[in-house]
């Protein structure tokens, strides 16, 4: 353990002079990450948060050295467990991310704005049955989202980047009449910075 951490200081050090980038700098971040999703509203049963892993692909685009756009393609598990039930709704979600670049050497990053998920699958399991919910589920889903990052620089073309990304949705999970259920969803992601 002593060794990683020691890694990871010399990273941290050799990065003292990281690059800043400029407008119309790209960079390509594929992510993987560890999530935990519940639902929040109208709930009157004790529910509990679903674990998965989460993967996709985010993108940069540079405005200046501050700023930039971000957006891309992640594969999300969100839903949540009733006792020995649960619920697991599989969305493709493209966030479209304001992205502010911060620090000295621009490498924490803080992005807010909004995602469109688009349902993929959704089954529920009750005493260990599975049910397809296809039907039930809406196929669309607006969230707010808002992240904060790490980069820590290898080369003057490639970083690791540590970061949280956090969403609440803002539509319901399914149109039930006088039940409002969205979901809720964080994941803590490692991802390679690759600048184009």
């Amino acid at each position: 353990m002593r060794k990683f951490f020691g890694f990871v200081a010399v990273l941290m050090i050799s990065g003292a002079s990281a690059q800043i980038n400029s407008k119309g700098t790209v960079e390509l971040v594929p992510l993987v990450g560890y999530s935990s999703a519940n639902y929040y509203g109208d709930i009157t049963t004790a529910n509990s948060e679903i674990s998965g892993v989460n993967f996709g692909v985010a993108a940069d685009y540079y405005f200046n050295d501050q700023w930039s756009l971000r957006s891309g393609a992640f594969y999300q598990t969100m839903g949540t467990q009733f006792g020995a039930d649960e619920d697991r709704l599989k969305y493709v979600t493209i966030p479209v991310n304001a992205n502010w670049h911060f620090s000295k050497n621009r490498r924490w990053n803080l992005n807010f704005g909004p995602s469109f998920g688009f349902l993929s699958s959704a089954e529920s399991t009750i005493n260990g049955v599975k049910i397809d919910l296809d039907g039930f589920v809406e196929t669309f889903q607006l969230g707010l989202n808002i992240g904060i990052g790490y980069k820590i620089e290898i080369s003057q073309k490639f970083s690791l980047l540590i970061d949280y990304q956090a969403m609440a949705g803002l539509t319901k999970v399914a149109d039930f009449e006088n039940v409002d259920l969205k979901n809720t969803y964080g994941s803590l992601n490692v991802g390679g910075v690759l600048k184009l």
